[in-house]
Order: C-alpha cells, then structure tokens, then sequence
C-alpha cells in the first residue's frame, strides 16, 4: 500500500512555527493559533479567535515556544515542541527522566496546584460545550500523594527481538504519540516505592525469558501493590483497606489504583447519595463493592449489580466479612438492573461509575424509566459523563454538584463525581 501523502496546508512538513500557548485541551496538550496570510486563509475554516489551531504537548499557557509541525488536520495542526522560548512561572523540572517521551504523563512540567486548577476548568469547559450547562465546578480535590501513588501498573512488551543487534528489549509503556512503538521504562515516579523495587526483579526475570524464547507473542506484565506486598499474578487475591472497610478482589479486576484518596473519595460519594433521607441505593457498576458497602452504613437496604462474576463473588465475600448485613449482590448486566427491583423510586439513590466509554442507551433508558430520587454519576472521562448527562436533563433531573477528585495527578486524568435530584 502506498505511503499517505502528507497534507502540506498550511505548514510543510517538519516546518518550525513560532506561537504563544493559550490553553490546555483536556488530552493534556498545550493549544495556541496563528493567524494565517490571507493567502493561506483562502478555503480553511473559520476559526473563533481568527487563528489556525496548533496544538503542541507538554507545553503550557502562557509560554511562547518555538514547535516543529508533524501534521495538519482538517481545521488544526499538530507538532512536536522544539524549545520553550518563555517559560509559564508554573512551569516546573519533571520528576521523570522519561517525561516526554513516555506517554503516561502529561503534567509533570506544571506546579501541582496548577494541574488541579486547569482540571477544574476544563471539567467546566465540557459541562458547558457537552452538555450546554452553566454550574459551579467545586475545587478538585487534591492526592495525598503527588507521586509514588499508583498501586497498579501494566509493563508491556514485545516477544520480537529489538531492531538493533545486541540491545535490551524494552519492558514499559508506549512512546508519546505512537500506538505501538514502546520506551523502556527501568521505573516510573507515579508508581509506589514497592511497586518500582519489585519492578526490576520483574524486568530481569522477563528479559531471561525472552532470550530464552519463551514468549511466542506481545505481553503484559501486572504490578500490583497491597497488604500482601506487590503481586504480579493475575489470578493472585489482593487485600485493601479504605477506612474501616477491608476487602479482597482478583489483581485482574477492576480496582482503583489510588489508594491514598480512596477515604476522601467513598465518603464524598456516600454523602452525596443519602442527601435528602433516600432509604435505599442501588450500585450498577459495583465491582467489588467498594462504593456499595461504602455506603451501606447510611441505608436501609443497598442493592449491587455487576457484569463480573467474580467481582460479585468477592462483593458478597467482602460484605460477609464487614458485618454488612443489608448489601444483596447479583452478577448480570447494569441495563438489567431495575426489573423487579423492589424499592420505590422517590426512596432510591443510584450510584454509577461506568466503563470509559460511559452509559449506553440501554441502560439509561431503564434508568431513567425507573426514576431515582437521586443520581450520583462517577466517571474517570468527564466527556463521556457529560455526554450523558444531556440525557438527564432531558428528562427532568437537576444538577446539584460536580466534585473533581484527582486520582491520578501528574496526568490529565481525573475522576469527576456528579450528583443529580430528580425534579
């Protein structure tokens, strides 16, 4: 197949630009315009401060740079930073050799409260433009830990042998702005101190088994810390606990993997659900039952449903060995939650934190068929959150909060937690 021609409008190829960033996108890249010649205007859309879109990573507002341009799309540029001409006063030294080059952080250059206050904004940014609501978006709340907070991590690598005779192959994560293309990565500075002194026990023990040919395609490696130290099976049982709740799940499953903010984060999501004397909850998307037997204490009655059958197991194991006697747990699909559910809906909260890609149609429309009282929406992709969210107010509910928890600082990731009353 031929190699795709290059658009070379408006740059060439590889042309260096110089131009002042404005804003961050929330992928985590730096955003300015240039005010193209009239000559170049000629055919382009119209843009709405009257400059081409260039969007440049790991650059931040306020700085003028000087960027090298790889690609032109349909209504905006991309590139590649050469030099930082004059540096944002926010602007720090990144914690990690590889920053820029590794593609799982995105702001280690940027002063952590800054991180924060541009996440706030950009959750306001897309409650505006995605869901066309104007609402005060609530301080995020910060980590405890800014680094040396992940308790899980997934080391990829290639079972061929490296390009270059004689070189290690690397063990890590993909390179910034490729899909395939991996960076070794010997340690990562958002992982804990026990995960990246077990790392290069794992990194060694792989390598032996590459060479000796052991590995007949790509892999992933599982790094995850708990009690019981860092295990790397992923059939391994994990124990964690948040606040006076201890519970056990598969390595494999689902668990969030910031275990610092988990206290702040269930019991902001248990307020927010018993607000207004609801008497029931129900939890769609209950994985382990984290959420649900967070806040069970605050119920007459919870009710947890979940895809996984193994989750369930350990959900209904884990509310056994709490105490927690009114939590009912059942394996099946979340858009089939509601038939024959026993509690009236004017008394219920639903807590829901879906996948990424968010809710799908099925599912609101039995939610909203079955009409809570009250709906507390948890999300690690605000877009797809609001998104839905267009859903609820169509169909009469209210937005009473928006809360941003960083769960993952250093990235443009963030968790967003968004409650709504019906009527």
């Amino acid at each position: 197949m031929a190699k795709k021609r290059f658009n070379d409008h408006p740059f060439a190829y590889h042309e260096e630009i110089e131009l002042e960033i404005t804003t961050l996108t929330n992928l985590g890249s730096g955003l300015g315009r240039i005010v193209l010649p009239p000559s170049q205007e000629a055919g382009q859309p119209a843009t709405e401060s009257g400059g081409w879109v260039v969007m440049v990573p790991f650059t931040l507002p306020g700085e003028r740079v000087r960027a090298r341009v790889f690609r032109n799309q349909k209504n905006f540029s991309e590139a590649d930073l050469v030099a930082v001409l004059a540096p944002s006063p926010h602007r720090v030294a990144p914690r990690c050799g590889l920053f820029g080059r590794c593609g799982g952080c995105q702001y280690q250059h940027l002063a952590y409260s800054e991180q924060r206050a541009w996440k706030q904004r950009q959750v306001a940014e897309l409650l505006r433009h995605l869901a066309g609501l104007e609402f005060p978006v609530a301080p995020v709340v910060p980590s405890p830990r800014e680094f040396g907070y992940r308790s899980k991590i997934t080391p990829h690598f290639s079972a061929r042998p490296p390009r270059e005779a004689g070189a290690e192959p690397p063990i890590g994560f993909l390179r910034q702005g490729t899909r395939f293309e991996l960076v070794d990565v010997p340690a990562c500075p958002i992982a804990t101190p026990e995960i990246n002194t077990k790392l290069t026990e794992v990194r060694t023990r792989t390598r032996t088994r590459l060479a000796a040919g052991e590995y007949k395609r790509d892999a992933t490696l599982l790094l995850r810390h708990a009690e019981e130290g860092v295990v790397t099976d992923y059939d391994a049982v994990i124990h964690e606990q948040v606040g006076d709740l201890r519970l056990r799940f598969l390595a494999r499953d689902f668990f969030q993997n910031n275990p610092f903010i988990l206290p702040a984060f269930t019991a902001y999501v248990r307020e927010q659900a018993a607000a207004a004397g609801v008497r029931f909850l129900v939890d769609a998307y209950c994985g382990s039952g984290l959420l649900a037997l967070s806040a069970a204490p605050a119920f007459e009655q919870v009710a947890g449903i979940e895809i996984s059958e193994s989750s369930i197991r350990f959900a209904k194991e884990n509310a056994a060995a709490n105490g927690i006697g009114n939590a009912d747990f059942r394996a099946g699909n979340a858009a089939a939650i509601f038939a024959g559910l026993p509690f009236p809906p004017a008394e219920t909260a639903v807590v829901i934190d879906p996948p990424r890609k968010g809710c799908d149609e099925d599912f609101l429309r039995q939610l909203l068929a079955f009409g809570p009282a009250r709906v507390v929406y948890v999300s690690c992709d605000p877009a797809t959150q609001m998104r839905d969210l267009k859903a609820f107010s169509a169909a009469g509910y209210a937005l009473t909060a928006v809360r941003p928890f960083d769960l993952f600082p250093q990235t443009r990731h963030l968790e967003c937690v968004i409650t709504l009353r019906r009527g």
